[in-house]
């Protein structure tokens, strides 16, 4: 039998960070993964999760697995694939260390993700986001970098991690305002700024004096903004636009539904969704392709791009009331 914890403390230490290249958020992600699948494996087996072996973790396990993160934690279908994925990723290096389990390795590979619906992404009209962005107190400190935030989020469709790691040295105001992303996949992209995004970041940069972190927004601790404190701010602020803005009445407000409207916007206004793509940083253009589906412009000039068929227009002529329902009285009389 071999032990399987020494496989995931080396895969998430040393194969994901320094061989493969992946962020703290991706092997943070994973963990979060194997923390679930070897507290249920080790209560099927009535035994601790760090004395479980590799060969208890066999397609079957994983299977119950996953049924269970979806009947009893009540996950969704796509969550369901992200742990699968995660576990693949997994047997795949164990490939290499464990060649005796290599029968085991691709019974679980085998196994297919789920079918499910892909619903159209929701996004902010922009009334709901100008709401938003002047919800904000601009009189005091906190109100002004909270602004700046929510602006530079939507502006520059960041994802929060983005948004929260940008540091200062990233941040070009003079000649013309930019900022370098570290995104998703190790990737940079140089964003210009909207004059009014600028504004709100120089206000901000005016008020927020020299403290330690090197990050852009800090807290009033002088540490770095986290993903958690970005998300109360905007359930702060949202709470308070939707006084203003009824269609915020009963929404909830996620970082990405930001990112996801600076998408549309920018849809809308280049019609190509290359564009779309680099702005958001997408590596694939296929991920960018989801807008295509919320925008409904796209298909309004689709169809008056064709011309219809020309058809032959009929009359109908409505039959007499009294033969109608005597029509429908033969049909309710049993013969």
């Amino acid at each position: 039998m071999t032990p399987i914890a020494p496989l995931i403390t080396a895969f998430l230490r040393e194969h994901m960070p320094r061989q493969r290249g992946y962020s703290a958020h991706s092997s943070e992600s994973y963990a979060i993964c194997f923390r679930l699948l070897l507290t249920f494996a080790a209560d099927r087996l009535k035994t601790r999760p760090s004395r479980l072996a590799l060969e208890e973790i066999d397609a079957a396990m994983v299977l119950a697995f996953l049924a269970h993160i979806e009947q009893d934690r009540g996950n969704s279908p796509a969550t369901r694939n992200v742990r699968l994925a995660a576990i693949k990723a997994f047997m795949r290096y164990v490939e290499f260390q464990c060649p005796s389990a290599l029968a085991q390795v691709a019974q679980i590979i085998a196994i297919p993700g789920k079918r499910h619906d892909h619903k159209l992404i929701r996004h902010l009209t922009m009334p709901e986001v100008r709401a938003i962005l002047n919800a904000p107190d601009a009189s005091s400190r906190s109100g002004i970098r909270d602004r700046a935030m929510l602006h530079l989020c939507f502006a520059g469709g960041l994802r929060v991690s983005e948004l929260v790691g940008m540091t200062m040295n990233r941040v070009t105001l003079q000649p013309s305002p930019s900022i370098l992303v570290f995104g998703k996949g190790r990737r940079e992209r140089s964003l210009p700024l909207w004059k009014e995004t600028a504004r709100d970041v120089r206000a901000w940069l005016a008020v927020r004096g020299n403290p330690p972190a090197p990050e852009l927004f800090v807290n009033a601790q002088g540490v770095a903004m986290t993903r958690a404190g970005f998300e109360y701010i905007l359930e702060k602020h949202a709470a308070v636009a939707a006084q203003k803005c009824p269609t915020l009445v009963g929404r909830t407000l996620s970082p990405h539904l930001l990112r996801h409207s600076c998408a549309v916007l920018m849809l809308q206004a280049t019609r190509d969704i290359r564009k779309v793509a680099l702005w958001l940083g997408h590596a694939d253009i296929r991920t960018t392709e989801v807008y295509l589906g919320m925008d409904p412009s796209e298909k309004l000039e689709a169809v008056e791009a064709v011309l219809p068929p020309a058809l032959r227009r009929g009359r109908f002529k409505a039959p007499d009331a009294l033969i109608a329902s005597l029509m429908a009285d033969a049909h309710t009389v049993p013969t």
